[in-house]
């Protein structure tokens, strides 16, 4: 799991989709992570003593580590890797290309130069 505690990260899914929180826990067993103020449901608790009251609390609960992803700042820290990778090969697969065009060039004006001299 990639997100630690303390982390900022933004929510992907669910009904806070596009919000951002700090990471409270992490549940490496479940895979899950709880995020402040975000995924808050209502908790129903009795009275367990007589100076205890109950009452119905809002409570941030656990959601899926894949529904989140770890944000520094204002910039993502997912970066698409594969698109950079995919641009230098295209721009190196050129500057073949055009060294390939250029030996040829010079190829055939030498072999044209010997004819014509014969």
């Amino acid at each position: 799991m990639k997100v630690k505690v303390g982390d900022n990260v933004k929510i992907l899914a669910g009904k806070d989709k596009g919000k951002e929180g700090k990471v409270l826990r992490t549940l490496k067993k479940e895979n899950k992570v709880v995020v402040e103020g975000i995924n808050i449901v209502k908790r129903h608790s009795k009275p367990r003593t007589t100076n205890e009251s109950g009452g119905i609390f809002d409570v941030e609960a656990p959601m899926h580590a894949s529904n989140v992803k770890v944000i520094a700042g204002k910039k993502e820290t997912k970066k698409p890797v594969k698109e950079k990778k995919v641009e230098e090969a295209k721009v190196e697969e050129v500057k073949k290309t055009t060294k390939k065009q250029a030996t040829k060039e010079t190829k055939t004006t030498k072999t044209t130069s010997k004819k014509a001299s014969k």
